[in-house]
């Protein structure tokens, strides 16, 4: 078993997101949050080595993993909300960090750019 220097962080979608979704496709009408985070993604952030320092690297990221959530969802970066700041983040998501980051698998890992 491999432990990874990484800190690891899961994003899940709340109603603010979720209100968007519908408006940029009506498509989405029926779907619920619960739907949208069955599968949550998850981020491997540098290894945090203080209490405080998840929320600082969560911070540091936001950006890039608020347009990474959106572009699952929606391709078309013009109706992305025009701020993606940390206060705005900060409403449309919630997270929680895993510090122990273990890997039980034998085969090497594949590393693919995004």
């Amino acid at each position: 078993m491999l432990i990874f220097n990484r800190t690891a962080v899961v994003v899940t979608a709340r109603q603010p997101f979720l209100d968007w979704l519908r408006f940029v496709d009506p498509t989405n009408q029926e779907l619920t949050l619960e739907e949208i985070n069955t599968d949550s993604s998850a981020y491997l952030l540098p290894e945090c080595g203080s209490d405080a320092e998840p929320a600082k690297l969560v911070r540091r990221f936001a950006k890039e993993i608020f347009a990474h959530e959106l572009d699952g969802w929606w391709r078309e970066p013009l109706d992305w909300p025009k701020s993606m700041a940390w206060p705005v983040f900060d409403r449309w998501f919630e997270w929680r960090t895993h510090s122990m980051v273990l890997d039980v698998v034998e085969d090497g890992l594949i590393r693919e750019e995004f």
